[in-house]
């Protein structure tokens, strides 16, 4: 079958042999102090008295304080010291004096060993509240849309660049209104807790004039002055984000149509059934939303086709300015040309194994992609 025609990711996701090698390379280090204790011991007993091993015996409890729980390290340590004092007495020289050396290091060194292994567990204890709170601020600013919105299958998908980043700039948010549904993806400028604030703010603003506004343009209006209003607020508080790129979009119900507004950001991308995709770029380009007092630009709205089989998929930079080793762009569009995909989901999965490919695991930018799909007449049918 031509890759053109695959269903989806169909190969292993790019991390799946990095964390199997992170497995073995753990697997290893929780055995190196059992293997230090055995191989100093050996070392004493088959070499001359000359040469110790104290440093091996040593090593042994300080490599296991970060890796094993508080009664694993003590065993380590007292199973370090026994070690040092069967070989001395094996040896005939317990009580010479570089003997009962070594024996009162291997002891303080276990004992220092206890101590990290107690500092080490509060720390992870910490850094465990500290995920469970980013989640919970995750859930609470950046839901999860419900598959299934105004008869539309929707998925959406946050990757952050940061390791145990949960949130930070990228926003997306789905909502069912009188007119239709609506959408929003945006990103914000800068990163930390002002653009999480800024990302509060482009959500809340979207939720209530979705509901409100009669256009999308109306809505990308309202979004404008919350974010200017924000910005007045915060001036002689703190930061605040000044502007953020945006795609607003609305799919009126029972209409095989799109009305898009873009506000500086990267065009999204419509996949037909056939294949067949499509770079929904707009006429007249407009600036970031929050730049309002630069100039005044009207928003104008496209209208596209949107056929029943067919998947919008919006996406923030984080994707189209990936880059590889030697700088090159991940070009999306041409990556998705010519394939289907069964659903939103696949195609979301499918982005975001290919980005972690194209830059080895080494993105440098949180990136977020909503996928909206219509759903064919036959698929309609059956649910009936």
């Amino acid at each position: 079958m031509p890759e053109s025609r695959l269903r989806g990711p169909l190969w292993p996701h790019p991390g799946e042999s990095q964390t199997r090698r992170i497995s073995y390379a753990r697997a290893v280090l929780r055995a190196l102090p059992v293997l230090l204790i055995l191989a100093g011991a050996c070392h004493d007993f088959f070499t001359p008295s000359d040469f110790r091993a104290g440093p091996l015996f040593t090593a042994a409890p300080l490599v296991a304080a970060p890796l094993y729980s508080l009664r694993g390290t003590l065993l380590t340590g007292v199973a370090a010291v026994v070690s040092v004092l069967a070989v001395h007495l094996g040896l005939g020289i317990l009580e010479q004096a570089d003997a009962v050396t070594e024996t009162a290091t291997t002891v303080t060194v276990a004992v220092l060993a206890v101590l990290i292994n107690v500092l080490v567990r509060r720390n992870d204890e910490r850094l465990a509240s500290a995920r469970e709170i980013a989640e919970a601020a995750q859930r609470a600013v950046l839901p999860e849309p419900a598959a299934r919105i105004g008869g539309l299958d929707i998925a959406a998908r946050y990757e952050a660049a940061q390791a145990d980043a949960f949130i930070g700039g990228d926003l997306y948010a789905v909502q069912d209104s009188p007119h239709g549904v609506r959408l929003v993806v945006g990103d914000v400028r800068g990163k930390g807790m002002g653009a999480v604030a800024a990302v509060a703010v482009v959500i809340g603003a979207f939720r209530e004039a979705a509901e409100q506004e009669a256009t999308p343009e109306a809505v990308a209006q309202r979004l404008e002055r919350a974010l200017s209003r924000e910005g007045t607020r915060r001036d002689a508080l703190d930061a605040f984000e000044g502007f953020t790129t945006a795609v607003l979009a609305e799919i009126p119900h029972g209409a095989g149509v799109v009305r898009i507004v873009n506000r500086g950001h990267p065009a999204p991308l419509l996949l037909l059934p056939d294949g067949t995709l499509r770079e929904l770029e707009a006429d007249e380009p407009a600036p970031p939303l929050g730049m309002g007092d630069l100039g005044s630009w009207p928003d104008r709205a496209q209208e596209w086709a949107f056929p029943p089989g067919a998947t919008l998929l919006i996406h923030t930079d984080g994707v189209s300015e990936a880059r590889d080793a030697q700088g090159e762009f991940y070009d999306l569009a041409h990556r998705l040309a010519g394939r289907v995909f069964p659903g939103p989901g696949p195609l979301l999965a499918t982005v975001t194994a290919g980005v972690a490919r194209h830059t080895g695991g080494r993105a440098t930018d949180d990136m977020a992609l909503l996928a909206v799909r219509r759903p064919e007449l036959h698929d309609r049918c059956h649910e009936v």
